[in-house]
Formats: structure tokens, sequence, C-alpha cells
């Protein structure tokens, strides 16, 4: 069925004259009665009962007035929406994370505020886990700690950080402001298991051994917030990265180790063959908040160094 008439209809139906219909559809009378009457004979009923003196709707055609109406709204609201999927401001993006750290939370803020009409679907997944969720296509953005870059995947930096320590708050070396890493010999970790996040697992043990620590994991949990938890409990010590200290935990406290950390990345990644408007528009807000991080962090530090 020409959804034109339709409209036709729906504006006669409206001022129940043909001729003012006519003038608000801008086209001659004429035309408009035979595209009436067409419409008619398609459907093999009466719409309006027409008289030299006025023109009524027919018990069909307040039936086919309701569902016209309805159809030509759906149908308006879907061209919108199909515009706004087109233009990357409507429709769903599934997003994987490792850490719920203060850069996701902000990027998550920020991309929702500019295009609410986007569904964000969050998964908390190890690093691994996204990896191979980013390879089945089961997500299409990935907060993960390990460089991606090949034929399949792009990842870029979105964010650094250095390790801290989290001990419980009675531990012996609670009391001091840094903690050297020899004191740590010995000393029982709990950790994720290595199969996890391979790149930030070594990158840890690599760290500690080249100061003469080896890494004594005692207990292994998944998640960042598991891990600080059992070490609440006195089972251990662990090393985190510091955008873990805005966990706030009764029962621990985290520490700065007195040798220089690593840097610890954060990269987003995605597929390069996603071709997705909102997967763009989702790495731009990534970048801008990526930059205005770094612009606060170069702020504080020449503040403090003014400071000192």
């Amino acid at each position: 069925m020409d959804i034109r008439k339709i409209r036709y209809f729906i504006m006669v139906a409206e001022e129940l004259n043909f001729s003012r219909a006519a003038e608000r559809l801008r086209m001659a009378q004429p035309p408009l009665s035979q595209e009436i009457r067409k419409l008619e004979e398609e459907l093999g009923v009466q719409l309006f009962h027409r008289t030299k003196r006025k023109v009524e709707l027919t018990d069909a055609g307040k039936i086919f007035l309701a569902g016209s109406q309805q159809t030509l709204l759906q149908l308006e609201k879907t061209i919108e929406e199909t515009q706004l999927a087109a233009e990357g401001k409507m429709g769903s993006l599934i997003i994987g994370f490792v850490d719920s750290t203060e850069m996701v939370i902000e990027v998550l803020n920020k991309f929702r505020e500019r295009f609410p009409k986007i569904h964000l679907i969050l998964r908390e997944m190890t690093t691994e886990q996204q990896i191979k969720a980013l390879y089945e296509k089961q997500i299409h953005i990935g907060f993960i700690r390990s460089n991606q870059n090949n034929e399949k995947l792009a990842t870029e930096v979105c964010w650094e950080e250095s390790l801290s320590l989290v001990l419980h708050h009675h531990h012996p070396f609670a009391s001091l402001p840094e903690i050297p890493l020899q004191l740590l010999i010995g000393e029982p970790f709990i950790m994720f298991p290595r199969h996890m996040g391979l790149n930030f697992y070594d990158l840890i043990i690599r760290y500690f051994g080249e100061h003469g620590v080896h890494v004594n994991v005692v207990q292994e949990a998944i998640q960042m917030h598991t891990i600080v938890n059992l070490v609440a409990t006195g089972m251990g010590i662990s090393v985190v990265p510091s955008s873990v200290e805005s966990y706030i935990r009764p029962g621990v406290i985290y520490k700065k180790i007195q040798e220089t950390t690593p840097t610890v990345n954060l990269y987003v990644g995605w597929r390069k063959d996603g071709e997705s408007t909102v997967v763009d528009h989702f790495l731009t807000v990534v970048r801008e908040v990526y930059a205005l991080l770094q612009l606060e962090e170069n702020k504080k530090d020449t503040a403090a160094k003014t400071f000192l």
C-alpha cells in the first residue's frame, strides 16, 4: 500500500472536506479525490460517506484512521531511529572492563551524556576474557591491560598508572610511609591467576624479580576488589594498579613502593573490521577524557614541584 495514499486519507479524515484537505496538501482537489477512490478500491471498502453538503467517515473509515495514524507515527519514529543509528547516535554498545578506574567511569559518564539514546551494556571481565570476547565479537569495546595491535584487534593507551601495595591495616609495615621491596621477601601474596592477565602478571613478577624478590603466591582471586577483600582477612598482601586505591575497604591500607615502579597501562581495544559509527564515537570520548586527565595530572605535578 502506498504510504502517500495513507497520508492523503488522514488529511481528508481530519478536515472532512476535500477542498480544505487539498489546500493543506498543496494539490488540486480532483486528484486528491481520485487517490482516495483508488485507496477505497484497493481496500474493498468505503471510507467516506460523501454528500454535496458534508463528508463523514464510515465505521470502516474510523477503524482505518486509527490504524493509519498509529502506522504513520511508528513509521516516522522508525525513520528517525534509522537516521540516528546511521549517525552513531542510537543503538547499543557492549563494553568489557577489567577495573572500574576513574578513567573508565569518566568515559562512561561523558558518553552517556553525549549519546543518551545508545544503550550501554557493561561486562566486568579479565583482560584475557575480553581479548577472547573481542575476537569472537561478543563485545564491541574492551578496557584491558594488554597491547593487542594485530591484524584483527587495535588498542590504544587510555590511562597510565603505577603499582601500589595493599596491606592489612595491622600489618607490621602499616606505619611505614613507603615500603622498600626488600622488606617483602617471604611475604605471602594474593594474586590473580596468570592466565587471566598474562602481560600484567608477568610485569609484576619481572619487576619484583629484578629487585631480588620472589613473589610468594599463597592465594589467587580473579577480580581486584576480591583480592583487596582477601587482604582484609589477613591472608596476605598484594600489589595492585594505583587506581584500585579508590576502592575504600575497612581493614586495608594502600602503600607506595619506595622503588620506582613500572608504568601500568590501561588500553582501550576494539576490532579493526567493526566499521561502527557508535564505536568511533566512543573512541573519540575515550581520547578526549585521556587528554583531559593527562592535563590535570600535569597540573598537579607542576603544582607539587612549585610547592617543593
